[in-house]
C-alpha cells in the first residue's frame, strides 16, 4: 500500500522489528536475513532458537517474551517476525497472543508442511504434560508471506512430510489434487517443488498442488476459524497421530503419523463401506507414491481406543470422524462401531 509505506518512510522514528528463527533456518537463510534488514535500515533483534515437537513448550515461550521485553517492543507498530517451520510459527504465534495481551505477528512458513498447513489459520500453541498442542490459543498472523524458494533446501523426506498434510486435502475435498498428487508426486519430490522450466508435461504441478492445498483449507478455516463448530473436515488424519506422534517422537513426524492415521481411516471407510476396493488401493498407491508411511508398529489397537477416547474429551463427546466416501469427497460420521473399527484394523495390520 503506498499510503502505507508513505507514512513508515516519513515516520522519524527507525523502523524496528522483532524476528524469531529456527536456529536450522538461521544457519541457512540467517546471513541473508540479516542484509535484508541492514539493507532496508530496520533495528533488528534476531532470536535463532531450536523450535521442534521436543522443544515445543512453554519454556520456550518465555525464553522469547523474555527476549521480546528487552527489546521494548510496540505493540501495535511493530509486530513480531517468525520465520521457519510449523512449530517455530506455533510457539511465536502463542507468544505473541499473550504479549500485553495480542501482538501483532506474522509468518513466514520454511518447510513444506508449514507452507500449506500452519500458515493458514488462527491456531498456535505449544505441547504440556507429554499431551500435543494441549495449551494454546486462536490469535490469527496479520500477514503470512510464502515463499517456496525456502522448500528447496529442506530433506527429501520433509518434503513427503508436507504431501502428508497436501493429500489430506485432496482426500476430504478436492478429486483433482488427488490426481495431481497421484500424477505428478515423484516430480514434486525429486524438484522440491521449485518451479521449473523445460517441465511442460508437468505443468506447474508445484504451484498448482500448493495454491489448490491453501485454497481449500481456507475454504474449510475461514468459515469457522475459532472452531465453534467441531464437525471439521480438516480434523481427518488428526484422530489417532497426536496420541501417536508423541508417543513415538521423535521417530515419525507430524505430516507422516497424520497420514498412518489417514491410512487407518481409509480401512475403515472401506469397512464401512464407504470406499470400493479400487478406491482403498488408489489411496494406499497414492500414499507410496509420495513415499509416507502407510504403517507404524505402535500404532497398537490399544493405542487407537485409547486416542479415540481422548478425542471425545474435546469433541463434544461424539467422535466426529471424518471418513472418504470416494476420491476427493467425504463426509463425517459418529455412528462407527468398534466392531467396524477393529475390522478395519485387522484387515490394516493383515494388508
Amino acid at each position: 500500500d503506498p499510503q502505507q509505506i508513505e507514512l513508515a518512510t516519513a515516520s522519524k522514528r527507525k523502523l524496528r522489528r522483532f524476528i524469531v528463527i529456527d536456529e536450522v533456518v538461521d544457519k541457512l537463510y540467517g546471513s541473508k536475513v540479516r542484509e535484508y534488514f541492514e539493507q532496508n535500515n530496520v533495528q533488528h533483534k534476531i532470536l535463532a532458537l531450536p523450535t521442534t515437537e521436543e522443544t515445543k513448550s512453554m519454556d520456550l515461550v518465555l525464553n522469547i517474551l523474555h527476549e521480546v521485553q528487552s527489546f521494548s517492543l510496540d505493540r501495535r507498530t511493530e509486530p513480531i517476525i517468525a520465520i521457519g517451520g510449523g512449530v517455530c510459527l506455533d510457539i511465536v504465534g502463542l507468544a505473541a497472543s499473550l504479549y500485553r495481551r495480542r501482538t501483532p505477528y506474522i509468518r513466514v512458513p520454511t518447510t513444506l508442511l508449514s507452507y500449506v498447513d500452519a500458515s493458514v489459520g488462527a491456531k498456535n500453541g505449544v505441547n504440556f504434560l507429554q499431551c500435543k498442542n494441549k495449551l494454546g490459543g486462536y490469535t490469527p498472523p496479520v500477514a503470512s508471506f510464502l515463499d517456496r524458494s525456502f522448500i528447496q533446501s529442506i530433506p527429501r523426506r520433509h518434503i513427503s512430510n508436507g504431501l502428508g498434510e497436501i493429500l489430506k486435502m485432496a482426500l476430504m475435498k478436492h478429486k483433482g489434487l488427488f490426481d495431481l498428487l497421484k500424477n505428478h508426486g515423484k516430480y514434486l519430490l525429486d524438484t522440491k517443488f521449485q518451479s521449473c522450466n523445460g517441465f511442460a508435461h508437468h505443468g506447474d504441478a508445484a504451484l498448482q498442488t500448493t495454491r489448490i492445498a491453501i485454497e481449500t483449507m481456507l475454504e474449510e478455516l475461514a468459515p469457522n476459524l475459532w472452531e465453534d463448530d467441531l464437525d471439521r473436515l480438516v480434523d481427518f488424519g488428526h484422530l489417532i497421530s497426536p496420541e501417536l506422534e508423541m508417543r513415538v517422537l521423535p521417530s515419525l513426524m507430524h505430516g507422516e503419523a497424520v497420514n498412518i492415521d489417514m491410512a487407518f481411516m481409509t480401512y475403515v471407510a472401506h469397512a464401512r463401506g464407504l470406499l470400493g476396493a479400487e478406491e482403498k488401493e488408489q489411496i494406499l498407491q497414492c500414499m507410496r507414491g509420495l513415499e509416507l508411511p502407510v504403517w507404524h508398529s505402535g500404532c497398537s489397537w490399544a493405542l487407537i481406543q485409547r486416542a479415540l477416547r481422548e478425542r471425545l474429551k474435546h469433541s463434544g463427546g461424539q467422535p466426529r470422524m471424518p471418513l472418504p466416501t470416494g476420491l476427493g469427497v467425504a463426509d463425517i460420521f459418529n455412528d462407527t462401531s468398534e466392531e467396524t473399527l477393529e475390522r478395519a484394523y485387522k484387515l490394516w495390520v493383515k494388508d
